[in-house]
């Protein structure tokens, strides 16, 4: 082939591509958020925006870090937005906000956490913005809880995982909700064990039979610079059972001894906690995360995944810029953690996106989707005009799944490095919507 005419036909196809995917995204504006530091757009927030039956709720702090939360109806632009009484240490980025909707229509929210006591709530009346008082789950494990994550299981029920501990020597604690008792009970008091010398900075995800699956990196200390390896466990049974990739029944509580490990990569990798996994209709985990690979500079994204009964990795290797990632609190780092999203395109192979902001690239929603992910051919495209500051994307789990519209929380914060906060006003707080994500072709289906 002539390399020019190659070349000129590839630039013609990634620009169809980007055409047709940008008539299918849209922004719609919701408030004004906190953002002095990145507390309203940390990627640990499960979840920001949440969808059930005919309406969406968003929840994120304002200017004055009271808990603001609003619902839509799908399909509408407008918000109904109530702010509540619920205020929060927004100067720490640890202090996110997570929602969810249970099987009943009720909304539940968790607040202002940083190895604190427990702060939950539920709606006084199904889709209603109004909340009840302040309360406990179980009673149990609940003065000293961090990056509170809610989850809905297929049968409505709600599971809710925390860290109970500090970092570097934290368990993982695991709840579950009844919708017949609308109670809680504790599934898990000591999941992962840190054995009081590091803890698992986990990311979870369940697929379309209701498995959760679970991965983690150890911390050793304190300080970021001590992650290392990916292990992995996953529950068929909603918390009760655990077992490794190959059907292998763990031993409870999992330990840095027992684990599976999806990958060992060592400690001093840039390698990053806390970042996003999904799977496949047969059950695959993906995880996406970035370190920096062996004899190498500069850090890189990549995707560990199960095919075949084997773990790989997927090297995006599209990054050119080094940084070291290393100290302790929330860090000022020049890409954010990405979230992935994957679909089957065609017999046998799976399609993956993966979502992140780089300053290489402006700072801007920016997205790598690949047609077959077993081969790479990852195509990097900006989604958003603008810069986002220290943003990381967060997304409407739910919708995803039942309607395969990926609807991303966005709003420019900036963020201080090692935790502290930066003086700017209130910002925007957008929804990007992008529609029928599954449908669109890239370069390659083009040809």
């Amino acid at each position: 082939m002539n390399c020019k005419k190659g070349l000129i036909t590839l630039l013609f196809c990634s620009l169809v591509f980007l055409a047709k995917a940008q008539e299918k995204i849209a922004l719609l504006e919701v408030g004004e958020g906190w953002a002095k530091n990145s507390v309203n757009a940390v990627i640990f927030r499960k979840n920001s925006l949440v969808s059930y039956k005919n309406y969406q709720f968003i929840a994120y702090y304002d200017a004055d870090a009271f808990v603001v939360l609003g619902k839509r109806k799908q399909g509408k632009s407008t918000w109904e937005l109530q702010k509540t009484n619920f205020k929060g240490n927004a100067s720490d980025a640890h202090n996110s906000i997570s929602i969810m909707i249970d099987g009943d229509g009720f909304l539940h929210l968790s607040w202002d956490h940083h190895n604190n006591a427990l702060r939950y709530a539920v709606s006084k009346a199904p889709f209603s913005l109004m909340m009840g008082e302040k309360q406990s789950m179980t009673g149990r494990t609940e003065s000293n809880v961090t990056y509170p994550e809610f989850y809905r299981l297929p049968n409505g029920n709600l599971l809710f995982f925390y860290r109970n501990g500090a970092s570097g020597k934290g368990n993982l604690v695991m709840n579950q909700y009844d919708l017949k008792t609308k109670k809680w009970s504790m599934v898990q008091e000591n999941l992962i064990d840190g054995e009081g010398q590091r803890n698992a900075y986990w990311q979870a995800c369940l697929d379309s039979q209701g498995t959760i699956h679970l991965s983690w990196v150890w911390r050793e200390s304190a300080d970021v610079a001590s992650n290392h390896d990916m292990a992995y466990a996953r529950s068929k049974d909603g918390g009760k059972t655990w077992e490794n990739s190959k059907g292998v029944a763990y031993q409870l509580p999992i330990t840095a001894q027992n684990a599976e490990y999806a990958c060992k990569i060592p400690q001093k990798s840039e390698l990053i906690n806390q970042t996003s996994m999904v799977a496949d209709a047969e059950g695959n985990p993906y995880i996406a995360t970035y370190w920096r690979p062996a004899n190498e500079s500069v850090p890189q994204y990549h995707v560990i995944y199960l095919a075949n009964q084997q773990w790989q990795v997927s090297n995006l290797g599209f990054r050119k810029t080094p940084f070291s990632l290393s100290g302790v609190g929330t860090k000022r780092i020049p890409i954010s953690r990405p979230q992935i999203l994957a679909w089957s395109s065609k017999k046998n192979t799976l399609s993956a996106m993966l979502i992140f902001r780089d300053a290489e690239r402006g700072d801007k929603v920016s997205t790598a989707i690949t047609t077959d992910l077993s081969k790479g051919n990852w195509q990097i495209k900006d989604i958003s005009e603008t810069s986002v500051g220290s943003w990381e994307p967060t997304y409407d789990t739910e919708l995803w799944q039942n309607k395969g519209d990926l609807h991303l929380f966005v709003e420019k914060v900036d963020q201080a490095d090692g935790e502290g906060k930066v003086n700017i006003p209130a910002q925007k707080v957008q929804v990007l919507t992008w529609k029928a994500v599954k449908k669109i072709k890239t370069k390659e289906q083009n040809k």
